[in-house]
């Protein structure tokens, strides 16, 4: 397969619309309407739910660059400071994301404090999720963070980066979230409120990140200084992760 699509949707005049700015939207409205689903259901109050996306909004995009600027190219940015500012150039990664939402929403949890905080973020994790599945696919778009070369049938040439066919690993990401929100909602819409919240966000620190680690080998280097390391650093990165998922879900047994 070859792809060579064009990142801009359409212009008009000096602004463009992307493929994954529109994911990314499609991502935050996804998972607003969820949010608002679950509130709902659980009869909770909603007048709230605009403070939390936008706690959740600037937690993500923050977080996600920071985390990029800290963990992948520190020095390089660091001499260029402004150059932190400018997103639009890219530069986002989902390890500072999920800092960020943290803290976010435990910002949001104490300003309001109708409910425990794991409650709060374990919902939520269904929602970022699907976001997941969205933010790959304007990866896939994009032509960026794309694998190894491959032989394999499947293999892409993204043109805009070279002519030899790699793996698709946008592709593998973004269906392996959509598969771990489909089981998360199962999970939530059979249980709704006996739904136990260590459980859903274990398996999500877990399911996530542990899928992470193993498609990162077929993930091509995305910073010199991964050269220099065995394994990425979306790998290293990705382990406390792992183990905070199954400490989690241990946690969420003897509740």
């Amino acid at each position: 397969m070859i792809w060579n699509i064009d990142p801009v949707l359409f212009s008009i005049g000096s602004l463009s619309i992307r493929y994954y700015g529109l994911c990314f939207m499609l991502a935050f409205l996804c998972g607003y309407y969820l949010i608002n689903w679950i509130y709902r259901e659980e009869k909770q109050d909603i007048s709230a739910l605009d403070s939390l996306f936008t706690h959740m909004f600037l937690g993500t995009i923050i977080g996600a660059r920071l985390g990029h600027v800290l963990f992948y190219q520190a020095d390089w940015y660091f001499s260029h400071p402004i150059e932190i500012l400018k997103i639009w150039h890219g530069g986002l990664a989902s390890h500072g994301a999920a800092i960020g939402i943290f803290i976010a929403l435990w910002l949001f949890q104490r300003k309001y404090q109708k409910q425990k905080l794991i409650w709060i973020i374990s919902r939520m994790c269904i929602a970022v999720a699907l976001a997941g599945f969205f933010i790959r696919l304007g990866n896939f778009f994009n032509s960026e963070i794309y694998g190894v070369p491959t032989n394999l049938p499947w293999g892409v040439i993204f043109l805009r980066e070279s002519e030899v066919p790699r793996h698709p690993t946008q592709l593998y990401e973004s269906l392996s979230y959509l598969m771990i929100f489909v089981s998360m909602f199962s999970y939530y819409y059979k249980y709704r409120e006996k739904s136990n919240s260590y459980f859903l966000l274990g398996f999500f620190f877990f399911a996530v990140f542990a899928t992470r680690f193993l498609l990162e080998f077929t993930k091509a280097y995305q910073v010199e200084l991964e050269l220099e390391l065995q394994l990425h650093l979306g790998q290293i990165l990705s382990i406390p992760l792992i183990l905070i998922g199954l400490w989690l879900i241990w946690l969420g047994g003897k509740k």
